[in-house]
């Protein structure tokens, strides 16, 4: 569904990409990981040509984006939903208004079937009873959600998820993590998380790339990026203050 091609990016002096080179299976979760700053929300934003790259591809469905603009930008546009890092929901309107505002933008549907939409929406996340209520009022958790919600509104083929568990505590990194695998198994679309959480992304991706000093230094499922014999992937998965790795149930065997 999704490949990058040799693609590069730099920002006056500083490469950010340098030759990224990854195929995004269709309709699975991968995860891009890798250290604040390496570069996994500038290349995301390639995805929906927020960024254009210096030099390489970024091909969605066959169609490479580089070459599209205008209307033929737009119909690539529409195949994605987004969960920014701080869900960046509106603060003047309340959950409903969030959900639907997407569908009375981008759609011509009839203000009954957007109340049916967004109703079902909300209640995929678990916020059936909070569509009257407004961002401010909810924890980081429920923001979250409501966001996810927000994004599921089109019925994307495809979500990117940009460090969807930023400022959460451990027990709510598990539970975003757990509320994307119980959409993706309901909604069927392909999902990209950009994420540093170590190792609990194992526990819902099927394939994880792990980006450093702008190049991807390995690709595979959560059993592959565990066993790596690879230095820079040893050093990321094992390091600092997230000790060693334990399989999760996602992966495929019970032992690294």
């Amino acid at each position: 569904m999704i490949e990058f091609v040799d693609l590069h990016k730099s920002f006056g002096q500083q490469r950010v990409l340098n030759g990224i080179n990854l195929t995004i299976p269709h309709g699975q979760i991968t995860a891009i990981i890798g250290q604040s700053g390496s570069g996994k929300s500038v290349l995301i934003k390639h995805l929906v040509a927020l960024i254009r790259p210096d030099s390489g591809q970024v091909l969605v469905d066959g169609a490479e984006l580089g070459q599209l603009h205008g209307k033929a930008l737009d119909l690539v546009r529409e195949k994605f939903g987004v969960l920014f890092q701080g869900g960046a929901l509106f603060d003047s309107m309340t959950l409903f208004d969030n959900v639907a505002f997407p569908l009375r933008e981008k759609t011509r549907l009839a203000e009954t079937e957007i109340a049916t939409r967004a109703t079902q929406r909300l209640e995929a996340v678990g916020l059936a009873d909070m569509g009257h209520k407004y961002p401010a009022e909810l924890s980081g958790g429920m923001k979250k959600r409501a966001a996810l919600a927000r994004a599921l509104a089109q019925d994307p083929a495809i979500i990117l998820f940009d460090e969807p568990t930023t400022g959460l505590d451990p027990i709510l990194v598990n539970s975003i993590h757990r509320l994307i695998l119980d959409a993706h198994k309901r909604f069927g679309f392909t999902a990209v998380v950009v994420s540093h959480e170590i190792p609990e992304i194992f526990d819902i991706a099927q394939t994880v790339a792990l980006l450093h000093d702008g190049v991807i230094v390995e690709c595979g499922s959560p059993e592959v990026i565990m066993t790596s014999a690879n230095p820079v992937v040893r050093q990321f998965i094992t390091g600092g203050s997230h000790g060693p790795i334990r399989p999760g149930p996602g992966s495929q065997s019970s032992s690294p």
